[in-house]
């Protein structure tokens, strides 16, 4: 499976910040942030100050662009975070790291989301034993991700975990790369879970309006 090896995205740049959109590349000096971070184009020393709306718009972008989902996407799962107890924005990343694309790119069976979420949409991934090529799939406590057990497969998984060795894996997530690699759920993720700097309350203004 072929690996995007591409400049970093506009937005990392703009935002001042990694999203790590790349995989391994983003934690290398080969890295087009670390070579220069500041905005694209010529210009990049005009830009005023931004307005409230341009700040909470851009944190709902991160989120957006960290996940790999399109807005409309977005707007389910914020509907959903409103109408379950609790803080409405931890709710709304719990709901995000609880894709399966998400799990399969943090058990380090992908280098990135996006090739997470091809892997999944090319069923090379099982849960409970049955293929599921839903990147959207909200896995549950127990799960067990593993990945099918034919050559095709397992030479994409075993090329990434090679490639992303020394990843930190998530307290709820636990991983077996001995055979056939796998991986289980042991919890719902938490806020603590979740390495993605934003500012979840200004979403939650933004999307209320």
């Amino acid at each position: 499976m072929a690996r995007y090896t591409g400049p970093v995205c506009r937005l990392c740049r703009r935002d001042g910040m990694k999203l790590f959109l790349k995989g391994t590349r983003c934690d290398t000096a080969k890295c087009a942030f670390e070579r220069r971070d500041s905005p694209p184009g010529m210009h990049t020393g005009r830009r005023g100050k931004p307005t409230d709306y341009a700040i909470h718009l851009r944190e709902k972008q991160k989120v957006k662009h960290y996940y790999g989902v399109l807005e409309r996407q977005f707007r389910r799962y914020f509907a959903e975070a409103e109408r379950q107890q609790g803080n409405t924005g931890d709710n709304l990343l719990t709901l995000l790291e609880r894709r399966l694309d998400n799990v399969v790119h943090r058990l380090g069976f992908g280098l990135s989301r996006a090739q997470a979420r091809q892997m999944v949409n090319h069923g090379h991934i099982t849960i409970n034993g049955t293929t599921c090529d839903i990147p959207s799939y909200q896995v549950r406590p127990g799960d067990v991700i593993r990945v099918r057990n034919r050559a095709s497969s397992l030479e994409c998984v075993r090329q990434a975990l090679g490639e992303g060795q020394g990843r930190d894996i998530p307290d709820y997530l636990s991983v077996d790369r001995d055979g056939v690699p796998e991986g289980i759920v042991g919890r719902i993720p938490g806020p603590d879970d979740i390495s993605l700097p934003v500012q979840t309350q200004l979403i939650v203004e933004l999307c209320s309006r």
